[in-house]
């Protein structure tokens, strides 16, 4: 019950991570307030949008008062450096970056006590695939803004981060080498990164802040070399 008629503010709720996340608090009766792009029954709009992000701030307040947790979740990619051009790239760490400070610049003065923010990073900033820049410069950016802002809102906030990683959406069986790759040999699942944004939001991490949880079933813990463990290199 330690989440019933909490306040939870979730970025990106409409789909996928964002959706589980929100639909968890919701389950143990937390109020949650959703803003997401894509059509729904919750605040609709694009968080790399000032004006936007300001209104939804004021919706928030209007009807609550105040915010318990804040969720930052919302990012997208648009390639790297083959395929992604200026104002795509800027997108993306408005989306990813500047959305998450802006919002919680908006939240701050009404964080409740207790209150707890989680930013959704990825592995994705520690480690790369080629054409990956936009997605990977908004996750690094969330890395670093997040042990800013749990200086900067000490005794008001604790901050934190869970960095996801591979996580599957679809529910789809998965082969047998890509649940191999991981230490606990299978894939993730949102429900995952669901239960470690709720435990940074309880007191059982009341002396958690500015760090970032790994949620990736040991995959980036696991090195591979050509011919280990049935593992070959096609060049």
């Amino acid at each position: 019950m330690k989440f019933k008629d909490k306040v939870v503010v979730v970025t990106g709720g409409g789909n996928g991570i964002g959706k589980e996340i929100a639909r968890s608090f919701a389950e143990l009766g937390a109020h949650v307030c959703i803003i997401d792009r894509v059509p729904g029954p919750w605040f609709v709009g694009d968080v790399a949008d000032k004006q936007t992000l300001e209104r939804f701030a004021d919706e928030v307040i209007g009807q609550y008062g105040g915010v318990d947790f804040l969720i930052h979740n919302a990012c997208l990619s648009k390639g790297g450096l083959e395929t992604c051009n200026y104002e795509d790239f800027d997108y993306v760490l408005r989306v990813g970056v500047g959305a998450p400070f802006y919002l919680t610049k908006l939240l701050a003065p009404y964080f409740r006590p207790g209150a707890a923010v989680v930013n959704i990073s990825s592995t994705r900033a520690f480690m790369s695939q080629s054409n990956t820049e936009s997605y990977s410069a908004a996750k690094g950016g969330i890395e670093a803004l997040t042990h800013a802002m749990a200086v900067t809102l000490a005794g008001k906030a604790r901050v934190n981060a869970v960095a996801p990683g591979w996580i599957d959406h679809s529910q789809t069986e998965q082969s047998e080498a890509d649940r191999k790759q991981h230490p606990v040999k299978r894939i993730g699942s949102p429900r995952d990164i669901a239960a470690a944004v709720m435990f940074l939001c309880g007191s059982e991490s009341g002396f958690i802040t500015g760090q970032t949880l790994t949620v990736d079933g040991g995959m980036t813990r696991l090195m591979i070399y050509h011919g280990d463990e049935g593992w070959t290199y096609t060049p």
